[in-house]
């Protein structure tokens, strides 16, 4: 606001600039849709290694080969991408009510959907500040048994709106399971293990008659302490080293004592067999006449667990779904919504559709990603016919020439893998996940202007090809916009083309080059965000100056890179908001156009080397 002076001195105003710094976007984010191990169901979630993508959406599975583009793309220099999960089928949340021998209690399910719910273990314990009635509960995910994740949660309530409120904890904190309670008010859920009543005095405490452990129903198993312990630790330690001698299935057992009070302690066993469901059952005598009773319960709670044991009823199974088909890839675009910016789109499963089904999935993609400035990256189904064969794959875009697209590209042959899953034996996977990764190595590299094509665009991570061709089979797929992956001497696997799929030398389209058509895409992206300053300005000369300073400034960053064609910045690009773009007219209908153009460096697909003897010539 212009200062108003009262009075004699020095003031001091701020007046704007007009410069506004237009930020270019990034260019290779992907966007991967397909069958994952774990994950949300049709939400799109956000990972930046491979190391998130084992953890978050549970890595590599046989039967989907969009886990191993997603391997591929970060392999080959992938820093970003977006993942939606989907499947067809029935996908079901695995589940089981903690229960207390009564109704009531808590259902613990799955957060999302999958067959690795199965494998989720739930503890219970009353050793907390208010054993009376507060409980423990401690979540594990047990694979192979070995606990790969754990989390914990103290001190836990049953009434609801207390700040401890199981539900409401759990809900904020876990990353496992989420809790529902069976009615209201809910109870406590009975501890897992075989949990002692209190013993009452732990400094007098000695044993003197036999004290035996039954493991499961079967009294064979029953043994007996060689020594009297004279405390409740001795008895525990005891105790513990006891069940894991019987049977090495008890290797993992524990034995604690649980209790903050001299008076309030009780032993606590919890066994590690494989089977959750497996009790171990405690009888004895204590000297003095104290005597203990004992509850017995599954050792754990298992999520999954149909059978039902202790007072764990049966649960629901959790459920992988099917591979997707084409309806749930194309319900798979809508989580994308969300996401603020994506620029590469795979949808490898496309590869094992029927030719119909991968149409319908490549048309609906299509839509969606020039909607969204992204460029797809289309894997041809395998499924119905195996194309692993030039005739092969020409006959289906003659057959398919309505897939054809500026922001389309497409790859032959498919690469080859070792499959960790496979003791690394080779498999051929879609192509997409590989490239992808390479779009985003080259972006880094040299700038989304460049080819990803040459000799320094190595396939990392690729064996060999699928299919090993000659320079004049080369020569009938390049042509027709199809490009292809390529086995030389030395420099190995390299990607050896770079066209969409509008590319082909009959369609003379203007965007005829990858390389091209992404550095459009980039920078329409980044100006549509960067001219955001304009919305409601006066429309008039100022705010066409500042247009043209920022727009221009960006324009010129990107030429001293060496984006566009041409020596000087006349040559390489123009800007243009005036008079002449916005008239009154467009002016009275709140319009301001702006106009940029730019020089496209295009890729040198032909190098010609001209030779001639000279003969006969002679030095004056």
């Amino acid at each position: 606001m212009p200062i108003t002076p009262t009075y004699p001195g020095v003031y001091i105003e701020e007046v704007p600039s007009g410069v506004r710094p237009i930020t270019g976007v990034a260019t290779s984010i992907a966007a991967f849709l397909g069958f994952f191990t774990r994950g949300p169901m049709l939400e799109a979630r956000r990972i930046l290694s491979a190391a998130d993508f084992d953890r978050d959406f549970g890595g590599l599975r046989a039967d989907s080969v969009a886990t191993y583009a997603v391997q591929q793309f970060f392999l080959n220099g992938g820093q970003q991408a977006w993942l939606v999960r989907t499947a067809s089928g029935n996908p079901e949340f695995a589940s089981v009510d903690l229960g207390d021998g009564a109704a009531g209690g808590f259902t613990a399910t799955s957060v999302n959907e999958g067959e690795w719910g199965n494998n989720l273990r739930v503890d219970v314990d009353y050793g907390t500040t208010d054993p009376a009635t507060t409980f423990n509960l401690t979540v594990s995910e047990v694979v192979d048994g070995v606990v790969v994740t754990s989390e914990a949660f103290r001190n836990l309530s049953v009434t609801e709106g207390d700040p401890r409120y199981a539900v409401d904890v759990v809900a904020d904190g876990s990353k496992l399971i989420r809790l529902d309670a069976i009615s209201t008010p809910a109870t406590r859920p009975a501890p897992t293990g075989t949990v002692s009543s209190v013993i009452t005095d732990l400094t007098t405490l000695t044993l003197t008659d036999s004290f035996d452990v039954a493991i499961g129903s079967d009294s064979a198993n029953a043994l007996q302490l060689a020594a009297a312990p004279t405390t409740a630790g001795t008895l525990a330690s005891g105790l513990q080293s006891l069940i894991r001698a019987a049977d090495p299935a008890f290797a993992r057992v524990t034995v604690t004592v649980a209790g903050t009070t001299s008076t309030g302690a009780f032993l606590h066993v919890k066994a590690g067999a494989d089977d959750p469901t497996t009790i171990v059952e405690l009888t004895g005598d204590l000297a003095d006449g104290l005597g203990f009773t004992t509850q017995q319960n599954v050792q754990q709670y298992a999520l999954g667990n149909t059978t039902g044991a202790g007072t764990q009823a049966n649960g629901v199974e959790g459920d992988d779904g099917d591979t997707p088909g084409a309806q749930a890839l194309i319900d798979a675009l809508a989580p994308l919504d969300k996401v603020d910016l994506f620029n590469l789109l795979i949808i490898a499963h496309t590869d094992e559709l029927l030719d119909t089904d991968a149409a319908q999935v490549a048309a609906s993609a299509t839509t969606y990603a020039e909607g969204r400035r992204a460029f797809y990256l289309f894997d041809v189904p395998n499924a119905e016919t195996p194309r692993d064969e030039i005739p092969e794959i020409e006959d289906y875009f003659d057959q398919n020439g309505t897939l054809r697209h500026k922001n389309l590209a497409t790859y032959f042959p498919r690469p080859m893998i070792a499959d960790p899953l496979n003791e690394f034996r080779l498999r051929a996977v879609p192509a997409s996940g590989t490239i992808a990764g390479l779009y985003a190595r080259i972006d880094a590299e040299r700038g989304v202007w460049k080819a990803p094509a040459g000799l320094e665009a190595v396939l990392r991570g690729v064996q060999r090809l699928e299919y090993v061709m000659t320079d004049a089979e080369n020569g009938v797929l390049n042509p027709i916009g199809i490009n292809c992956l390529r086995r030389f001497p030395i420099a190995g696997n390299v990607c050896w083309g770079a066209r969409t799929l509008v590319g082909a030398d009959v369609l003379a389209s203007e965007w005829k080059y990858v390389p091209v058509r992404r550095l459009a895409l980039f920078l329409e992206e980044s100006l549509y965000r960067g001219t955001q300053f304009a919305v409601f300005e006066p429309n008039d000369e100022p705010l066409w100056s500042q247009i043209r300073l920022n727009v221009g400034s960006f324009m010129q960053s990107l030429f001293l890179q060496g984006a566009f064609q041409g020596q000087t910045p006349r040559q390489a690009y123009l800007v243009k908001c005036d008079s002449e773009t916005t008239t009154q007219d467009d002016i009275n209908h709140g319009i301001v156009n702006i106009l940029v153009g730019f020089a496209p460096l295009k890729p040198a697909e032909f190098v010609i080397i001209r030779i001639q003897q000279l003969a006969g010539q002679t030095q004056a």
